[in-house]
């Protein structure tokens, strides 16, 4: 029984959810953030709920203290959260551009920025920025470019958070099917091949948290043979 206080962003999501459920079996202690309070009472397993839109500092200051006062510390900060948006970028307008750097770009930053007071040695923080951030594509450039922005924020936040004995993981897995890419804010998916399960995906992100695993590069979640 692991017995951690950990905060999962982005909860209800569908890799957010099976790796709060991941955790929950391993006996953390959750608190659990989504913006939908109805789909945070649905999951079906323990923890502190919290309905929150976490695209402004306060409102990931108060989730940083939910999970304090339900966990009586802070280890683990999972960021589960994400948008998508597909097009060519002449296409895109700028409220799609500046939703997905908000929302992909910024509130890890500023989750993190919230959470490092509280974390101590052990502590861990994951980000999952995805195999785009290893290689964009077209069509997905301006969504691309806010994921290797988290990827690059992570390798230095990694740096400084080392002082301190905390971990940060930058978590890049191939393509999975959690149904994002069918809520784009903006443009229509192309044809892609079946992804990972959000299961299988969840569980090396896990095995990471538990483990002394500082990356996790797309090359991480290849089946094992």
């Amino acid at each position: 029984m692991m017995n951690r206080s950990v905060l999962v962003a982005g909860a209800t999501g569908g890799l957010g959810s099976h790796i709060a459920a991941r955790l929950a079996e391993r006996g953390d202690r959750l608190t659990l953030i989504g913006r939908d309070a109805e789909r945070l009472a649905a999951l079906p397993f323990d923890g502190r709920r919290e309905a929150l839109d976490l695209r402004s500092p306060d409102a990931c200051r108060a989730a940083v203290a939910a999970a304090v006062e339900h966990g009586g510390a802070l280890d683990v900060v999972v960021n589960a959260i994400g948008v998508v948006a597909f097009g060519p970028v002449g296409e895109l307008s700028v409220d799609v551009m500046e939703e997905l750097f908000l929302t992909n770009t910024f509130v890890p930053i500023m989750l993190a920025s919230a959470a490092l007071p509280h974390l101590g040695r052990g502590g861990v923080i994951v980000n999952i920025s995805g195999v785009i951030a290893e290689q964009n594509l077209p069509g997905m450039a301006a969504y691309g470019a806010s994921k290797a922005a988290v990827r690059s924020f992570d390798e230095a936040l990694a740096r400084e958070a080392r002082r301190g004995g905390i971990r940060v993981i930058d978590a890049r897995p191939p393509h999975t099917e959690t149904g994002l890419a069918g809520r784009a804010i903006a443009g229509v998916a192309p044809a892609m091949p079946t992804g990972l399960t959000p299961d299988a995906v969840a569980a090396v992100i896990c095995a990471a948290i538990d483990g002394d695993v500082s990356d996790l590069p797309s090359s991480a979640f290849a089946p094992a043979d």
